[in-house]
């Protein structure tokens, strides 16, 4: 392996080496489903869909688990608002995250599990906790377990920080535990809380705490030990490190890489459903950008470089796309229909380095370049060259806008394009009369009057080409 990756852990890039040669076991903490999913929450997703794609260009078959958090406090609190089950409100947001992903692109995990889906195992790995002298059962009658952090030497590691440091765990009253950083593992029944949020276990009706959930899920999925442990930097702590903690204190090796995302910020702060200022799929969409420029956006920074989000650099990027795109039309009117091919040297050195996304689209741009001179120059043979690498390089980092997969996931504009394609034709049609009969001034009117509408005519040798998009 040549793919280098910066680990949280150890605070620096290391040497990739899977555990098992030629294979690699992958979680991706999910989204905690109290509402929709926003472009903040799909930076994740594309950014681990991206890591997914280069290891499998690798030649390693990958296993990868991403999970949903079903049963939560959030979930729960808005179970009560809406005097709804908490797991209808669950599924309605699971769906519209599904769709979100694959407007996207992001190909579907191995497996996704939700955690009320796994209780037993939970119970299981709380119990094992308990005989370790990790965890106990609060004595205020709650119902309720802790993990005792003063048991675990290297808590705090991962995220820095020191335990004398810390502030509470907000999870439950101080009351009931020996120590105020200690953790929730189980949560007995509360007052106020829907009647059908429980489940029966050895302390009582109640339900797991977020952290267990995911250690418990790994366990399940991949084992005692795996290979990358995913997730946006805003949750390494507490639920990284408290992952950590239980896991290891079970006796479970855990995560051998911890590969963070920086997040989103819209106005200075996080983007974040808590503090109201989240964009999701379809805003995007009304603003005239779609799913593949939006991808193209999230995908071109550094997986580690937080993102100031603007509708103006949104644009920028979508334009940067279009660039793109419109080499790949200009090059296969020529040069025809061409496979992918070799991927350029830049570009995979840029991605093996700690998937310097950035740097593979500089490459990508360089190539496009190229292209397009010999386009100009009518160097056909290099130009499908060019055509192959680029859609090559597109298509590992899941953005070849030939490929069948976006057809099919940008329903929603898909829907009217049969609509559009008519129109634009029919208009088309009358500016090829007015030329027949050289009305310019009517010919350039049909073609301002789409300009207007946001659809642009390149006339071409093989006839006129139009695109929806701007020309600045």
């Amino acid at each position: 392996m040549t793919l280098r990756l910066f680990d949280t852990a150890t605070r620096s890039v290391r040497d990739f080496m899977p555990r098992v040669p030629g294979k690699v076991s992958m979680y991706v903490c999910g989204l905690t489903v109290q509402s929709p999913p926003h472009i903040g929450h799909l930076r994740s997703g594309v950014n681990n869909d991206v890591l997914r794609r280069w290891l499998i260009h690798h030649g390693l078959a990958v296993t990868y688990v991403r999970n949903i958090t079903d049963i939560d406090d959030k979930v729960l609190a808005k179970a009560v608002e809406q005097d709804l089950p908490f797991w209808s409100i669950a599924y309605a947001n699971e769906v519209r995250l599904e769709a979100a992903y694959r407007a996207l692109n992001v190909a579907a995990p191995t497996y996704e599990p939700r955690a009320t889906g796994h209780i037993p195992e939970m119970i299981e790995l709380i119990q094992i906790l308990i005989e370790r002298g990790h965890a106990y059962a609060a004595e205020d009658g709650s119902g309720d377990v802790y993990f005792d952090v003063k048991t675990y030497p290297e808590y705090g590691a991962l995220s820095g920080q020191r335990v004398d440091e810390m502030l509470p765990a907000g999870d439950a009253p101080d009351r009931s535990k020996r120590d105020p950083r200690d953790f929730a593992l189980w949560k007995g029944v509360k007052p106020g809380e829907p009647e059908n949020a429980y489940w029966p276990s050895p302390w009582g009706r109640g339900r797991p705490g977020w952290h267990i959930e995911c250690s418990a899920m790994t366990w399940r999925y991949l084992g005692a030990e795996f290979d990358i442990h995913g997730g946006g930097l805003d949750i390494s702590f507490p639920h990284h490190e408290n992952e950590i903690a239980q896991s290891r204190s079970a006796g479970l090796p855990f995560a051998r890489y911890w590969v963070h995302n920086a997040m989103l910020n819209l106005g200075g702060s996080k983007m974040a459903k808590s503090v109201g200022n989240v964009l999701d799929v379809e805003a995007i969409r009304k603003l005239g950008v779609r799913p593949i420029e939006l991808r193209y956006y999230l995908s071109s920074a550094h997986y580690r470089s937080i993102i100031e989000y603007s509708e103006e650099s949104l644009r920028e990027a979508a334009s940067g796309f279009q660039r793109i795109e419109g080499f790949l039309t200009r090059a296969t009117e020529v040069v025809g229909d061409t496979e992918p091919s070799v991927l350029c040297a830049e570009f995979v050195e840029a991605m093996d380095d700690d998937l310097n996304t950035s740097a593979a689209f500089a490459a990508i741009h360089d190539v496009v370049r190229e292209g397009n001179t010999a386009l100009a120059a009518g160097e056909t043979k290099t130009a499908a060259g060019a055509l192959a690498s680029v859609r090559a390089m597109l298509g590992v980092l899941g953005l070849d806008p030939l490929d069948p997969a976006w057809a099919q996931g940008d329903s929603a504009a898909g829907g009217l394009r049969s609509t559009v394609d008519a129109l634009v034709a029919l208009a088309l049609q009358q500016r090829a009369a007015a030329r027949e009969r050289k009305d310019w001034a009517a010919a350039d009117a049909v073609r301002d009057q789409l300009k207007q509408a946001g659809v642009l005519v390149e006339d071409t040798p093989h006839g006129p080409r139009w695109t929806i998009g701007s020309d600045t």
